[in-house]
């Protein structure tokens, strides 16, 4: 609030210019000061400039006032009066100016006194008001408001401040920001009570009133910091900055300068208190370090040390480095009148008012608390530039940089207040006891009493207790402003906040004008009383008598919005003693009140309240007479007595009646609206008919002629004939008004009566429903239902030709048929369409009534004589004879001797071309007969008069031939006819095909009956439909519609809408089979139209296996359409109808559009309409679809293995709902109920694959598909969901140990499995380990083989079987489980020596062994394979051969191959013997190294044994192995477990120790394992690859190598593989004739190898044609899931349409057409595009190209094809592309795409383009080291050393986690190593050193 809200205004007014307002209290008086001559002179120039240059001083000091005592006394209590209002006026009266007061400038408190070490010190300290507010001053402030567009800060001195939402938010910041608008950005950003420092921009002044002023603010860093820099910045200062951005450990900063940015680490307390911190919000924080070479200043956001920080003045601050807020160390340097002077930072002096001492409620002694030198805490409150004055406050508050508390309300009245200071002159300072602390509150002297007191300060002792009206307060200071008149304590109203609509107050008019008067209450709050209600009546400018400025009335208010008050003075609201309406709530059925007419139209009067209220009353409820006008009774700002007769506060709809009496009939003698009644005419008058309807309550009813009939020529007819007493048969009742029916007659509304809504909620869209205009505007028509349901067609809807005139189209009363667009059922409107190709008749009801009405206006005007008999004298269609009466250019007069009064007329072209004269006799066919007119229509075509003689000659009765005349006509039937007559409202036709039967058609239709009608011509042949066969409804005439009334008349959009049916949504209409489909019925209806059944509309109960099978072709069905679309790149119309009995016997007009309104886990039924390989695709209803997983349709492998099969096209499916896509209108279906899964784990999937894995769950058995046999022991990757896949560990492979558990596995195969565990990852990963063991997986199964998944379950020596998991010098580690890992020391490996460990012990071995040793706590488990214990055995145990004998037959298996021969271990024994090579057989003496395999079992003879030296000799040659003896031991009886005592013969040993000694010296070779083998996560033995950067360790190093060496060994196997294969292939099994290809067809069918090779054998031939059946026998033979075989074919086909296709051109884009029906469109494309390049046709694959971007613009694959071509082609048009790429591309897809463009623009040898390429990625995302690495490799093929180590010099600076940075510096280090220069060598890892030194400090 500002200051001038808060007391009394100065009475003298300040009338300067604008310009001059600020400089008031700076002019300088009339006597000069001594002190220098030349200020002297400057001064006398005039005003003291606003801004100061730095050489002239600020002001001067010293010289002596010449003011006495008394004027000194008096100017200073006018100053502490004019300060404490603000309004800082300096009084000069005549007599001052008289006596030339002269006064200096540092003792007027009008301006601000800059601060200086010399001359007299002021007496009073610096205030900031409006007069002295300028531009560029720095204010400290609180905010007090936060608006939509603006922000509304409190200032010093209670001032008031606005900010724009453009200076509130920096520039920089506004696209980082959140919140679509401005209101939510600020709402944001700030929030009420947050302290702020701001600049002043401008300041706005009223010029009307007095005390309006504005002073715009900028919260910008920019500018406050203008003179902010690096060097100037100090550690420990306290900075205000914008958070730009959010990291992961703090806050980016922005200072608002661009030279140095900021940081602000997170701390365990958010910078902003509860508020939670956004982009753009305005923090403080403390400086604690300052990076001057990186320019970054990092905060810290502790609150407690940002509000005990004090600024030193280390370097000497410049004064533009002052900052609001600034919290300092000063000392008191004097006390002043009115505040205190201090000093701080050496240089600077500032003052303190007393509103900003340290006590918030300061007594008359409180300078004693202010001795001078005093050091005390203070911060800056306002800085001015240009004064250089500086204001200070001591509250205790903001010294703690908190704002005051607000615990006073603006009205609040305190009784008890406490004085505590009296200022003489000025006021009152009191003590408030508000809660829970007092307030300060300071009273004006002007607010004291309402009368001038003179010497109140004698009144006012300090102690003393007032009561206090509270009247405003000021944030900044947490004062209040108060009131002690009288007057204040008396009225109702003291703010705005006190005003409620509808109280009586007494006001005082302050002005009048013509738009009304403005009043104030004794408050002074304002109001309006606008002119309207100024008076009972409506007047044209204010009554100047009654109100006259001063004058004290009595109004009523009518409402309070935004603080501004209407109020009225009308005489029967203001005395009203009637309830007031002032919410749409308090609108209660059946209450009374008064309101005012502000609109009346002729169906009623619209009414106000209070505070926005209105209703509405219709006419019936007026009270006025049968045909009076509304107007001529009722007037706008008449004041009415009414009465609510029904509300519905949530559409704000309020329903009156003038009629204070309701009427009252019984329920039982109530007419409803849309009932059928009967009437007899009482009385016919120039306005209405009036009928008696005979039913009690009612006294008349009520027709207007245009309601009398449907046809507009018509109405006026039967007004003319109707006489008293006739009788309506059907009238329909469409309102009640006054106790009387209005009704109507036309057949359209009473034929359609129970179609006719009543209300917005009977009306459904798309419908079309009869109704009348009951008004036309400029924009549109109102059509009009039952009782005063009213709808409006806008222009641009109700006429095709938006060029015409509306009321030329429409006419009042008129009957159309309206197409229902929209409902809004909140407000209850209805818009309509009347256009005619939208509402086009489907029946011929309206020709029906025309002859049904002409033929009773005939029998009306010819009631009292028989003038009617002859009519039957001439039936239509017969013929008569007749005598030629005249013969006129126009046609020929025929008179019939019976009735002289009845003539025939033929017109030129039903003469026929036969020779006519007068008086001779002539036969005609009667064509039409005219019964007012009495004329008849003839015609003298032969085919018309043969075709009546031919019926009449046969002996059929009279009424057969009748029926027989149209017996081959149907309705609905669609003829060509022959226009016989054109008549005034209609056409009579013959049908050529029909035996030239006649048929009438109107011309014009319901919505066109205005426009000119469509011009025919006699011999014009017509489209038209039968609608009615001739029967007493339709007296005797075929009824057609003509097929142009479905069309617009003569307008250009009637072109586009020809082919539109008259039928629309909700029509019943029979329908024809025409197909039979799966899915899907195809019928016919009406003229022509095509359209589909649905097979979920054909029956309700849908779960029929074929609903479709009772129906044949021909068949005719009752349907009703429920859907009308536009088919896609076609103006056809889809048309889908329903058969189902819900629907057919749902009387409404249209069914309600169906809503995507499915949940998650409900259960639909849908049925399967295609299988790919993967989905089954499924419809849930018309335009629903739904898709089904493979592996969701079964658990059992075998199942899915024959998943295509099990579900048929057409097949219902009950399904339970995974996931819904609205956008698609897709569901994704289970067929088993959804149970919790990972959601309910509370690990919900947010991946951007948008993975629905909710139905798996831990220990469910799942459906999976083997997509990856991952090497070694790593297991199995299976999928079980589109997005998701499992991991089944080596050992949960099978249930038994067995030596290869993988090889019953392949990819691709179906599998049953059990989720065993659901794990998340750090990085949102979601980890699935499954099993498919047998006993786990099947239902019932129990375990055959333990899995010992806890090492609790473990204990020692307990025998246990695993697989070798990694093998290392020093032993090896083997899988127990999924979970547990034990270490074998290589000492436990075997009884035996193993030299080669990885040769005996392969990754993948199955080992027993036994536990040695167990740890809990680290889970570390050691085994051992030996089978004796550890100890070494005596010599003698191993030298036992007792058992075996020279000659003896052995079995064994091979132990170890050398060069000499073979050690074979002897089975059941520990001897191992050696096989010299010379005793091997001969056949596997050459190269048996190769021939005989470790393990191998073989058979051998003893052949020498050497007991001494522990040697055992073999023989494997035929002669010394008897076949016969089997001495084998089994299979199973390995040999690891034994100690191999044999060693090489004397000839082959290496030396002559002996051999126990060698195998001792080889164990001590092997040094003590270097790792930990316990660990085995730091082992180099994971299951997976890393897929991080690897780092610098030689571990690591060495497990990448081996997954290398494994991946090229099974390459290289592979290849040789294929090899073999061909070499088979090309030499043994290559088919020489067409029978060989038909055999290896049969064989292989899927193979497209083998048919392709029989392509190219035919074409060798010469054979095209043969060729081309080979290609499509393919195409039909290959199964559909081996989509990849037949892509081949389609290859194939394409190159052999390019090559001999005639012309190839058109040949191939047909296959292309035809393999886009059955493959995967993207493929074929690439197929087809890589052949037009593969033959050079550029031009072609170019067009192809263009094409496929345009179809698969979000593949990023297409992008980068066009982007190769482009490259290849012309490289200007490579950024062109690339801009339309990314503006294609969805988001995630942009690094791929421009990663691989710049690797092509490397390549292509334009590297400049490349870099910005790869520049512009970094900088979005810097972090990413994959892209750091693509880019560096590039370089480095490129070759430039100087660029390649400057990036790599970039990429080591970066601030990336340790692993990524060793990546970094290893690829720089093999980089330097690759050039060789060991002085680099040592640069890299120098810097790796220092990296690490750094990162762990």
């Amino acid at each position: 609030m500002s200051m001038q809200d808060m007391g009394k205004p100065s009475n003298k007014p300040f009338n300067k210019k604008s310009e001059d307002r600020l400089k008031t209290f700076q002019k300088p008086s009339k006597k000069p000061f001594k002190p220098p001559q030349k200020l002297n002179n400057n001064v006398s120039k005039g005003s003291l400039p606003i801004q100061l240059e730095d050489d002239v001083p600020d002001f001067p000091r010293g010289g002596q006032s010449s003011l006495s005592r008394a004027e000194v006394d008096k100017v200073r209590a006018e100053v502490d009066k004019e300060f404490e209002t603000g309004n800082m006026v300096l009084k000069k009266t005549k007599k001052d100016r008289k006596k030339n007061v002269t006064r200096s400038t540092e003792d007027d408190p009008g301006s601000l006194f800059a601060d200086g070490n010399s001359g007299k010190l002021p007496r009073f300290a610096n205030k900031i008001t409006l007069k002295n507010v300028t531009p560029g001053m720095k204010l400290w402030g609180v905010i007090s408001e936060v608006n939509e567009k603006d922000l509304v800060v409190s200032l010093p001195g209670g001032l008031r401040g606005l900010v724009r939402a453009s200076e509130a938010i920096d520039p920089l910041l506004h696209e980082e920001m959140e919140g679509d608008t401005e209101g939510e950005a600020l709402s944001a950003v700030y929030m009420v009570g947050q302290l702020v420092s701001c600049i002043v921009l401008q300041l706005d002044g009223d010029k009307k009133e007095k005390g309006k002023h504005r002073v715009w603010l900028s919260l910008r860093l920019a500018l406050l910091h203008s003179s902010l820099t690096l060097d100037t910045l100090q550690e420990g200062m306290v900075l205000s900055a914008y958070v730009k951005s959010i990291e992961d450990h703090g806050y980016m900063l922005h200072f608002g300068v661009t030279s140095f940015t900021g940081f602000m680490q997170k701390s365990s307390k958010d910078v902003s208190g509860d508020a939670k911190t956004v982009v753009g919000r305005l923090v403080q924080g403390v400086v604690k370090s300052i990076d001057r070479t990186r320019k970054v200043v990092n905060l810290s956001s502790d609150a407690d040390e940002v509000a005990k920080s004090v600024t030193k003045d280390l370097k000497g601050i410049p004064f533009n480095l002052l900052v609001p807020g600034m919290m300092v160390n000063a000392r008191v340097r004097s006390t002043l009148e009115n505040g205190i002077m201090l000093s701080f930072l050496t240089f600077f002096t500032g003052t303190v008012d007393i509103f900003h001492l340290e006590k918030t409620l300061p007594t008359l002694t409180w300078k004693d608390e202010y001795s001078q030198n005093k050091k005390v805490n203070a911060r800056i409150l306002f800085i001015d530039p240009s004064t250089r004055a500086v204001g200070l406050t001591l509250n205790p508050y903001l010294v703690h940089n908190n704002a005051p508390p607000s615990l006073v309300k603006v009205g609040d009245i305190f009784e008890n207040s406490k004085v505590v200071r009296v200022d003489r002159g000025s006021g009152l300072l009191l003590e408030i006891p508000s809660d829970p602390i007092p307030t300060p509150a300071y009273v004006n002297v002007s607010d004291l009493s309402d009368k001038e007191v003179k010497k109140w300060e004698k009144s006012f002792k300090a102690g003393n207790p007032v009561r206090v009206r509270v009247s405003g307060f000021r944030l900044l200071e947490g004062l209040a402003t108060g009131v002690l008149k009288t007057s204040a304590f008396e009225g109702s109203v003291f703010t705005h906040s006190d005003v409620r609509p509808g109280m009586v107050v007494k006001a005082k008019v302050i002005i009048v004008d013509t738009f009304g008067a403005i009043v104030q209450f004794a408050s002074g709050v304002k109001a309006l009383c606008p002119l309207r209600h100024m008076s009972e009546l409506e007047i044209v400018k204010p009554r100047k008598k009654k109100f006259q400025v001063g004058a004290e009335l009595v109004f009523r208010v009518l409402g309070c919005k935004s603080k501004r008050i209407t109020v009225t003075c009308k005489k029967t609201l203001v005395k009203s003693k009637l309830a007031v309406l002032s919410s749409y709530n308090d609108a209660t059925e059946g209450l009374s009140t008064h309101g005012w007419i502000t609109k009346v139209e002729p169906h009623g009067c619209y009414v106000r309240f209070y505070n926005g209220v209105q209703g509405f009353a219709p006419r019936a409820e007026l009270g006025l007479d049968p045909g009076s006008d509304v107007s001529s009774m009722y007037h706008v700002e008449q004041v009415v007595k009414c009465r609510v007769t029904s509300s519905i506060p949530a559409t704000r709809r309020i329903n009156l009646s003038f009629l204070v009496t309701p009427a009252r009939t019984s329920e039982d003698d109530e007419v409803k609206l849309g009932s059928l009644v009967s009437g007899t005419v009482e009385r016919v008058t120039p306005n209405a008919i009036i009928v008696d309807v005979g039913i009690k309550g009612y006294s008349m009813g009520v027709i207007t002629p245009e309601h009398l009939a449907d046809n507009h020529g018509l109405t006026l007819m039967m007004k003319s004939v109707l006489k008293p007493g006739y009788k309506f048969e059907k009238l329909l009742v469409l309102d009640v008004e006054n106790h009387n029916l209005i009704l109507t007659a036309k057949y359209s509304l009473v034929n359609a009566a129970q179609q006719l809504p009543a209300d917005a909620s009977q009306a459904y869209p798309h419908s079309v429903v009869p109704g009348y205009i009951c008004n036309i505007i400029d924009t549109g028509c109102f059509v009009r239902f039952l009782g005063r349901l009213t709808g409006f067609a806008p222009k641009n809807r109700a006429v095709d030709d938006h060029r015409a005139d509306l009321s030329e189209a429409f006419y009042v009363g008129q009957s159309v048929r309206s197409n229902i667009q929209e409902v809004n059922s909140e407000t209850g409107r209805i818009t309509l369409s009347l256009k005619q190709s939208l509402c086009s008749s489907t029946d011929a009801s309206f020709i029906q009534e025309y002859f049904m009405l002409e033929k009773k206006i005939a029998k009306l005007h010819y009631a009292k004589s028989s003038n009617l008999k002859w009519v039957k004298e001439f039936p239509i269609g017969n013929v008569i004879e007749g005598t030629v009466h005249e013969v006129k250019e126009s046609g020929v007069i025929i008179s019939f001797q019976k009735h002289t009064d009845v003539f025939g007329f033929i017109t030129q072209h039903q003469r026929g071309g036969s020779t006519i004269d007068i008086g001779s006799t002539v036969e005609a066919t009667v064509l039409d007969v005219a019964k007012m007119d009495r004329l008849v229509d003839l015609s003298l075509k032969t085919e018309l008069v043969n075709r009546h003689k031919e019926n009449t000659d046969s002996q059929t009765p009279k009424k057969m031939r009748k029926r027989s005349a149209h017996k081959e006509l149907e309705v609905n039937q669609t003829v060509n006819a022959v226009v016989e007559i054109v008549k005034e409202n209609y056409l009579v036709l013959s049908i050529p095909d029909a035996k030239y039967a006649l048929g009438y058609a109107s011309l014009c239709d319901y919505n066109t009956q205005a426009l000119q009608p469509k011009q025919f011509v006699s011999g014009q042949r017509v489209n038209a439909s039968v609608m009615a066969l001739p029967e007493s409804s339709t007296t005797g005439r075929l009824l057609l519609l003509l097929k142009s009334n479905s069309e617009a008349v003569d307008t250009s959009s009637a072109k586009r809408a020809r082919k539109k049916s008259s039928y629309d949504v909700g029509s019943s209409v029979q329908a024809e089979v025409t197909e039979i489909k799966p899915l899907e019925l195809k019928v016919k209806f009406g003229s022509g139209l095509h359209g589909r059944i649905h097979i979920t509309e054909a029956s309700d109960d849908n779960i029929l296996e074929n609903p479709f099978s009772n129906y044949k072709i021909g068949q005719t069905l009752t349907a009703k359409i429920v859907s009308k679309s536009k088919v896609e790149k076609s103006n056809n119309i889809r048309w889908d109808l329903s058969i189902r009995s819900s629907v057919l016997a749902d009387q409404s007009v249209v069914n309600a559009p169906e809503d995507f309104n499915y949940s998650i886990g409900q259960n639909v039924t849908a049925f399967v309409y295609k299988v790919d390989k993967d989905w089954v695709w499924l419809s849930v209803s018309r335009d629903i679809r739904a898709q089904l997983y493979i592996l969701d349709s079964s658990s059992d492998s075998s199942e899915l293995q024959e998943f295509q099969k099990r579900f048929h096209i057409g097949k219902p499916l009950s399904c339970y709902i995974l996931s819904t896509y609205k956008d698609k209108r897709l569901l994704r279906v289970l067929l088993h109920p959804v149970g919790g899964g990972l959601l309910a784990n509370g690990a919900s999937i947010t991946d951007d694959s948008e993975a629905v894995t909710s139905h798996i769950s831990k220990g469910a058995i799942v459906g999976g598909r083997i997509s990856k046999i991952l090497p070694g022991v790593s297991g199995l990757i299976v999928q079980i969901d589109p997005h998701l896949s499992g991991k089944v560990h080596f050992t949960e492979l099978t249930d038994s140990w067995i030596s290869n558990p993988l090889s019953g596995y392949h990819e691709g195969q179906f599998v049953r499995c059990k989720v065993l565990d659901i794990a998340r990852s750090g990085m949102g990963t979601v980890h699935v380990d499954l099993s498919l063991r047998s006993s786990l997986v099947a239902s019932k199964g129990k375990s055959k083989s333990n899995r010992y998944e806890k090492i609790e379950d473990l204990t020692p020596d307990m025998v246990i079987e695993g697989y070798v998991k990694n093998i290392t010098p020093k032993g090896c580690f083997i899988m127990l489980s999924r979970k547990l890992d034990a270490k074998i020391l290589i000492s436990n490996l075997s009884d035996d020596f193993v030299s080669k460990p990885e040769e005996e012990f392969p990754i993948g071995t199955l080992v027993t062994g036994r536990v040695v040793s167990l740890e809990p706590l680290s889970k570390r488990i050691e085994v051992s394979l030996r089978k004796t214990s550890g100890s070494k055995e005596p010599k003698a145990d191993f030298g036992d051969f007792s058992s075996l004998h020279v000659g003896d037959i052995i079995s064994g298996s091979v132990k170890r191959i050398e060069a000499y021969g073979l050690f074979i271990t002897i089975d059941r024994t520990k001897s191992v013997g050696l096989c010299h090579a010379s005793e091997l057989p001969e056949d596997k003496s050459d190269s048996f190294e190769t021939k005989y395999k470790i393990h191998e079992r073989v058979k051998a003879k003893i052949l020498k044994i050497d007991e001494e030296r522990w040697r055992i000799s073999l023989g494997m040659k035929g002669p010394f192995i008897d076949t016969n003896t089997d001495v084998g031991t089994p299979a199973n009886q390995g040999s690891d477990s034994f100690i191999e005592i044999h060693s090489e013969s004397d000839d082959e040993t290496p030396s002559d120790d002996h051999p126990m000694l060698a195998e001792v010296e080889s164990r001590a070779s092997v040094l003590p394992l270097d790792v930990p083998m316990d660990e085995t996560e730091d082992s180099p033995m994971d299951d997976e690859i890393p897929q991080s950067p690897a780092p610098l360790d030689n571990k690591t190093k060495t497990s990448e190598n081996k997954v290398r060496r494994t991946k090229k060994k099974e390459t290289e196997e592979r290849e040789r593989e294929i090899r073999a294969a061909e070499e088979r292939l090309l030499q043994k099994d290559v088919p020489r004739t067409a029978d060989d290809y038909e055999k290896l067809i049969r064989s292989s069918p899927n193979s497209s190898f083998i048919w392709l090779k029989y392509m190219a054998f035919l074409l060798s031939l010469n054979e095209v044609e043969k060729a081309r059946s080979i290609a499509e026998r393919a195409l039909r033979t290959i199964n559909i899931r081996e989509e990849s075989e037949k892509l081949n074919v389609w290859i194939a086909y394409f190159n052999l349409e390019n090559e001999f296709g005639n012309p190839p051109e058109d040949a191939v884009v047909k296959v292309f057409q035809r393999a886009l029906q059955v493959c995967d469109p993207k493929k074929v494309h690439f197929a087809l595009l890589g052949m037009y390049e593969r033959t050079d046709q550029d031009n072609l694959a170019d067009e192809l190209l263009e094409k496929m971007i345009r179809k698969f613009k979000h593949s990023c694959k297409v992008w980068l094809r066009r982007i190769q071509r482009v490259i290849k082609q012309n490289e200007d048009m490579v950024q062109s592309v690339v801009k339309r790429a990314l503006i294609c591309l969805p988001k995630h897809k942009h690094i791929k795409f421009i990663t691989q463009t710049a690797i092509s623009e490397f390549k292509s040898g334009v590297a400049d383009r490349g870099r910005s390429l790869f520049e512009g990625m970094l900088r979005e995302y810097p972090k990413r080291t994959d892209l750091w690495s693509v880019y560096l490799d590039q370089e480095i093929r490129l070759g430039e050393e100087d660029v390649i180590r400057a990036l790599f010099e970039r990429t080591i600076c970066l601030e990336l986690p340790l692993k990524k940075m060793k990546f970094l510096f290893k690829k720089y280090l093999e980089f330097e190593k690759s050039k060789g220069d060991e002085e680099r060598i040592e640069y890299v890892k120098a810097e790796a050193l220092k990296y690490i030194e750094k990162t762990r400090s």
